[in-house]
């Protein structure tokens, strides 16, 4: 299993939680959404169905130098049933498996970020609130 590769300067959101279409589908509508640019590649794969993120930090971790993501952003069992939809964003480069959740309406902050390297991994991981979620800066 090879990771799907994002388009551009976008991020890569993979959807590991396959029990609703419909959540899917808002999911991807709150995204594109959340930004004035298009900022993800959604992936709706099934084999990557409840992928855990140890077996995501390997298959990176085995890829070929050119082949490596640095960052992915979960759409897991959590995203598609809580109410504000949060992604998993799973560290894969600086602190494997390190992961935190971001709302759709920090997605594009985040992502955009992420994609530039203006920002690390960290810098949002270490913002986040009591329960792991990126509510912006200082808005948390």
């Amino acid at each position: 299993m090879d990771l799907p590769q994002p388009d551009g300067l976008t991020s890569l959101v993979l959807r590991t939680d396959f029990s609703s279409d419909a959540a899917w589908e808002a999911l991807q509508a709150a995204i594109d959404g959340s930004g004035n640019y298009r900022n993800a590649t959604f992936v709706s794969d099934s084999s990557f169905t409840d992928v855990s993120v140890q077996a995501l930090v390997d298959t990176d971790a085995a890829a070929d130098d050119h082949d490596k993501l640095c960052y992915v952003f979960l759409a897991d069992a959590t995203t598609m049933t809580a109410e504000e939809h949060p992604l998993l964003a799973v560290d894969l480069y600086a602190e494997p498996g390190r992961t935190f959740r971001v709302p759709p309406r920090w997605y594009a902050d985040v992502s955009n970020n992420l994609a530039i390297a203006n920002m690390n991994f960290s810098e949002f991981a270490d913002a986040t609130d009591e329960s792991d979620t990126y509510c912006g800066f200082g808005d948390g």
